[in-house]
């Protein structure tokens, strides 16, 4: 298989997903549109939002478009990513207050959290200016209704433990969980080991994955983003990414017409490259994902993948046929390819490597796989 024959109708293809926490007023429904350039509702008061928004924002990466250019690709595929803005929860959101527990299903099927986090002073919009305050709320009501879930599960299999002994070590697992949330600690906060959190991932709870947090900055506190942010930091000691943004300049620059003037006016700000790329540089990191890509005068796409994929899972990405049936790949860097040319021509001066089932696929790969099902 190569990017030039694909088959668009036969491709398995899983978006990460990014689920929007955040208080009423803290700036999700702005972040969404900074980052999907979707038309989210955002308003100052609560429950603006009542169902979630769900948006799709490409990933933007250069060298695709320098992949896409070298192969004369007809049709350029991005990697993509979903962001899916939860309405603003409330103290006791986790006993079902203001629509609470309608959001926190929402939350429960993203494959990290993102807090949004108010940091900017406004007359006009009600709530809390204090990022550790929005941030202690949050992280309470994920954490109780957690300790609901486990709670709730823990029950149920100790009473088939009579039945069944397997479920000793889940029951054990369990038991460590709500020991650890019913102290008001969420998992990720939490010593538990990652075979323990692995084993917990069954149950989908809303502290067991990756956090990062988005400190919101007023337009007049940009000179000194580290002051706003270094609280944050330092609450969550490393167990989350924190990035500082001016949600409503970049959600301003999302809605204009075309990339040049966004561009310039990020820049005429001061705000480097905008909120998308740095948002899933953070995200990539923290997650484990990489990129590699397929060619060719028919598309040319990016594919997203788990850091230490070895060559058939990343192949499985495309099509779990290609997992299944896997017998090579064809591998070069990106650019190295750019540099002979062509497929063809870093065949014809050796540059092509074959890989075989243990090859651990890199970030930058331009991958052909060979399979038979």
């Amino acid at each position: 298989m190569t990017g030039d024959d694909t088959d668009a109708g036969s491709l398995a293809i899983r978006m990460e997903r990014f689920g929007f926490v955040g208080l009423p007023n803290a700036g999700k429904s702005s972040l969404y549109n900074a980052l999907s350039g979707g038309g989210a509702l955002a308003a100052p008061y609560a429950f603006a939002t009542t169902d979630p928004n769900v948006g799709v924002a490409k990933v933007p990466d250069h060298r695709l478009g320098l992949l896409a250019e070298m192969s004369k690709s007809r049709n350029v595929v991005p990697a993509s990513v979903q962001f899916v803005d939860i309405g603003g929860l409330v103290e006791g959101a986790s006993q079902g207050e203001g629509l609470g527990n309608q959001f926190l299903a929402h939350i429960r099927e993203a494959d990290a959290i993102v807090f949004v986090l108010r940091a900017f002073e406004d007359d006009d919009v009600p709530g809390p200016s204090d990022p550790l305050e929005h941030l202690r709320i949050l992280e309470i009501e994920l954490t109780l209704a957690d300790l609901d879930t486990v709670e709730k599960r823990l029950d149920k299999q100790r009473r088939m433990f009579k039945g069944d002994k397997s479920l000793a070590g889940e029951i054990a697992v369990l038991e460590e969980a709500v020991a650890v949330l019913g102290e008001g600690t969420p998992i990720y906060r939490s010593a538990m080991k990652p075979a323990a959190r692995e084993e917990l991932r069954q149950h989908f709870l809303l502290t067991n994955r990756p956090v990062i947090a988005i400190v919101n900055v007023g337009d007049d506190q940009l000179d000194d983003m580290d002051a706003a942010i270094e609280p944050v930091v330092a609450e969550l000691g490393g167990v989350g990414e924190v990035i500082g943004m001016c949600v409503q300049l970049e959600a301003e620059a999302a809605t204009l017409d075309t990339e040049e003037e966004r561009v310039e006016m990020l820049e005429g700000l001061g705000l480097g490259e905008g909120a998308l790329p740095r948002f899933l540089h953070t995200a990539y990191q923290l997650m484990g994902l990489r990129t590699y890509f397929t060619t060719g005068e028919k598309e040319s796409r990016a594919w997203t993948f788990r850091a230490g994929s070895k060559a058939p899972e990343a192949a499985g990405v495309i099509h779990t046929d290609f997992q299944r049936g896997f017998i090579r790949a064809e591998c070069i860097q990106w650019d190295e390819l750019l540099e002979c040319g062509s497929w063809n021509a870093a065949k014809d001066v050796g540059k092509l490597r074959v890989e075989g089932k243990d090859y651990v696929v890199q970030d930058g790969d331009v991958l052909e796989f060979r399979f038979n099902v």
